[in-house]
C-alpha cells in the first residue's frame, strides 16, 4: 500500500498491521508496521472513533479508513518554528524532539531536538526538489473510521 499511497490518496482502504505503539496524548494515533520495520503507518482516530483502546498495542488491528497525505513543505516549517518559539506547538512524545515512532515512520534521522527535525526536513526537501522538482515531501496516513483488534493471533 504505502507503494502506490500517492494514487490511492483519499481513497476508503483497508490496512492491518502489528501496532507497534499508541500515542499517550489521548490514544488518537496508533502505528501499523507492516511486513517489517521500515513499513509503518500512521493511523488517525476520525471523530466517531474518539481515541483508540490500549488493547490496540502488540495487536494485529485491522484498519477502515481513508488514505490522507501530508505535505511538509517551507510553510509548514515556518509555522511550526513559529509555534516552538511562542511555545504553542503541539507535544508529542517524552522529550523535546517529538514522538519517536512517527519520526521512525517518516523515515527521519534521528534528531535531539525539534529545531533538528525541522533542519533535517529542510535538507530532504532540498534533496527532493533537486531530484524530482517537489519541494515537498509526502507522509501518508490513515484516517480511520472503525477497526478490529485480532486477538489470540
Amino acid at each position: 500500500m504505502l507503494s502506490s499511497a500517492e494514487n490511492m490518496v483519499d481513497d476508503t482502504i483497508v490496512v492491518d498491521g502489528l501496532c507497534t505503539h499508541i500515542c499517550r496524548h489521548g490514544g488518537k494515533k496508533i502505528f501499523l508496521m507492516g511486513s517489517d520495520d521500515t513499513k509503518i503507518i500512521r493511523v488517525e482516530a476520525s471523530g466517531n472513533i474518539g481515541s483508540f483502546s490500549q488493547e490496540t498495542v502488540n495487536s494485529i488491528v485491522e484498519v477502515k479508513g481513508i488514505l490522507k497525505e501530508q505535505r511538509i513543505d517551507e510553510a509548514y516549517l515556518v509555522d511550526w518554528e513559529t509555534k516552538l518559539a511562542s511555545q504553542t506547538a503541539e507535544k508529542h512524545g517524552d522529550d523535546e524532539s517529538g514522538c519517536v515512532t512517527e519520526q521512525k515512520a517518516q523515515n527521519e534521522k534521528p534528531a535531539n531536538t525539534e529545531q533538528e527535525r525541522i533542519d533535517n526536513f529542510r535538507k530532504r526537501i532540498a534533496e527532493r526538489n533537486e531530484k524530482e522538482g517537489k519541494n515537498y515531501l509526502s507522509f501518508y496516513f490513515v484516517e480511520a473510521i472503525g477497526y478490529t483488534i485480532h486477538v489470540g493471533e
